[in-house]
C-alpha cells in the first residue's frame, strides 16, 4: 500500500507542475502515475505498475497531447476589432456613394462609400453589408 501512495503523490506533483508549464507533458505522466498507483493498489507488483505507467503514458503522450494542444492552439476564431465589421449590417445614415456616405454599424455612425463606382447612390434607410473596411471607411454593398 506505500507504493500505491508514492505513486499518487507523484501523479499529484506532476499534475500541480503542469499548472507552471502549461505544455501538456506532465498531466500526462500525473495521470500515468495515477494509474500506476491503481495498478499497485490492485495487484501489488511493481513490474505490472511500472508497465501500466509507462504504456498509459506514452499513449497519452502519443494520442491525447497532440489532440489536446490542436484544441486548445488553435482558438475560437472569433473574429475582434474591424474584422469583426467584415459581414455585418449596416443602415445608411446620410446617401452613400463612391465617394462618400455614412451608415450606422451596431450603433456606430461610420464613414463609408459604395463598393462599385458605377453603384447609384444608396438612400437612407436602406440595409446594406459591409464589404471591407478601408482605413476608417466601410466599404458596404446594398443587401441581395
Amino acid at each position: 500500500m506505500a507504493a500505491a501512495l508514492i505513486w499518487l503523490i507523484i501523479g499529484i506533483v506532476l499534475m500541480i507542475a503542469e499548472v507552471i508549464s502549461g505544455d501538456f507533458v506532465l498531466i500526462m505522466l500525473g495521470v500515468g502515475a495515477l494509474l500506476g498507483a491503481g495498478s499497485e493498489a490492485l495487484t501489488g507488483n511493481i513490474y505490472i505498475d511500472v508497465a501500466v505507467f509507462a504504456v498509459s503514458s506514452v499513449g497519452l503522450l502519443a494520442l491525447a497531447r497532440p489532440a489536446l494542444k490542436r484544441r486548445f492552439l488553435a482558438g475560437a476564431g472569433v473574429p475582434t476589432g474591424i474584422d469583426a465589421l467584415v459581414g455585418a449590417r449596416a443602415v445608411v445614415v446620410s446617401t452613400v456613394d463612391y465617394d462618400a456616405g455614412q451608415v450606422k454599424i451596431g450603433g456606430e455612425v461610420w464613414s463609408a462609400r459604395a463598393v462599385h463606382e458605377s453603384q447609384p447612390p444608396i438612400a437612407p434607410g436602406t440595409s446594406v453589408t459591409v464589404v471591407e473596411i478601408s482605413g476608417a471607411t466601410a466599404v458596404v454593398d446594398i443587401v441581395a
